[in-house]
């Protein structure tokens, strides 16, 4: 694919930051649970098919953008507990069999589980969108991690399609200050995060909040847990960053 939109690197330190994202851990996981945010439903669902297809949503890229395949497997049992877990902090929870993986699953895995071999499960936001319900949610999810479960939020620290251009630059990097300075505080870090709204230039970081909620749950999994900006980077004009919990800077 040829990319126009930018630097022909443009993508290159973020492919590199993914591709280290699982080979870099002290043990590999027994699995992936993926908390996209192209998937939204009524309560938080998980996908517990044992071979979901692959959801190519989005539109007017090349042809061979539609040919990807990604062949991980599914967990249905690991799908099962999970909507234990959420139910059993009294977050109504479902199953959806049939859901197909959109890309906020199947590209960044790609790039991080090439041979595709580390199961994978994926976790609907809540159509609600409520910070406070999705870092219930991670608090919820937290003994995965001791299970050997990796618990990824895909999304992007700033998601504006209209705001990927110069003029966004600083208020860009403000807001990434600001969320740096939110998830490393691990004492007041989930009512930080709750008052989101309150950040620089919130709403120009995020017109709506899905690309941001996935980050709620991987929080809320790692309650009082050090956190460190482990990746950052200036793309289409604009600050992005990923953060890693469980660890020091």
């Amino acid at each position: 694919m040829e990319w126009t939109r930018g630097p022909a690197d443009t993508w290159d330190r973020t492919a590199a930051y993914l591709r280290g994202l699982v080979a870099g851990l002290p043990e590999r996981p027994r699995a992936i649970l993926v908390v996209s945010g192209h998937w939204e439903a009524p309560a938080f669902t998980v996908a517990s098919g044992a071979r979901p297809a692959l959801d190519f949503d989005y539109h007017g890229f090349p042809p061979h953008t539609y040919e990807l395949t990604f062949d991980a497997p599914g967990a249905p049992g690991l799908a099962h507990r999970i909507r234990d877990l959420l139910a059993g902090a009294g977050l109504p929870a479902a199953e959806d069999a049939s859901h197909a993986w959109d890309h906020g699953v199947f590209v960044p895995l790609k790039l991080a589980t090439p041979d595709a071999d580390v199961p994978v499960v994926q976790l609907s936001l809540r159509g609600d969108l409520d910070p406070a319900a999705h870092l219930a949610a991670g608090r919820a999810l937290r003994p995965l991690r001791d299970e050997g479960v990796l618990i990824v939020g895909s999304g992007m620290s700033w998601h504006n399609m209209r705001g990927f251009s110069p003029a966004f630059t600083r208020r860009s990097a403000d807001f990434d200050r600001w969320l740096e300075a939110a998830v490393t505080d691990a004492a007041a870090r989930e009512r930080t995060l709750a008052a989101w709204e309150t950040a620089p230039h919130a709403r120009e970081a995020h017109p709506r909040e899905e690309h941001f909620l996935p980050l709620m749950v991987a929080a809320g999994a790692a309650p009082g847990e050090p956190a460190a900006v482990a990746f950052r980077d200036t793309v289409m004009d604009v600050v992005v960053s990923a953060v890693e919990f469980g660890r020091a800077a």
